[in-house]
């Protein structure tokens, strides 16, 4: 049988990882970067473990490595800013995916924005305040409130991430 699939699977006799990894690679994802503040230095990374969590009262889930500088900083300051990245800005999402401390250096534009750093253009911006952290696996689950929430300009894409490729949803027509 000859797969039509871009990714090339592990076999049934792979590490259960790499078949895991493959499984979750069928699951588009939202992209975002998730902000902090360090004193007067800004922080971020690209997740795509996010989600809404609850409506009443406002919550969203965010899943960080237990290694992350970032998250020893949202441990500190209990904050987070989190920017649904549109479409235009897949070179942002590769760049703050990057292992290493200073992902602003590379000219990236920001601003403070309830004093966590913004990245304009976004599809959507949320502030949140973690409730509880939930240690799972080599993961920590933030539990937060949302503060702040706020739309992008209208006619923005989320930038999705599936199949190990950014993209966007397409609407089926029916």
């Amino acid at each position: 049988m000859t797969s039509t699939s871009p990714l090339a699977t592990a076999p049934a006799t792979a590490p259960p990882a790499r078949r895991f990894r493959d499984a979750m690679a069928a699951v588009a994802s939202p992209v975002a970067v998730v902000t902090a503040m360090d004193g007067e230095r800004p922080h971020g990374t690209t997740v795509s473990a996010f989600a809404s969590l609850s409506l009443t009262p406002p919550m969203i889930l965010v899943s960080l490595d237990n290694r992350s500088r970032l998250l020893a900083i949202i441990r500190r300051t209990g904050r987070f800013g989190v920017n649904i990245l549109g479409t235009h800005q897949a070179g942002l999402a590769a760049a703050f995916a990057r292992p290493g401390a200073d992902k602003f250096a590379d000219d990236v534009i920001w601003s403070l924005s309830a004093d966590l750093p913004r990245l304009p253009g976004s599809a959507a911006w949320i502030v949140a305040e973690v409730d509880e952290y939930v240690t799972a696996g080599d993961h920590t689950v933030q539990l937060a409130h949302v503060l702040a929430a706020e739309p992008g300009e209208e006619g923005t894409e989320p930038l999705t991430y599936h199949q190990r490729l950014f993209g966007t949803h397409t609407p089926l027509t029916t």
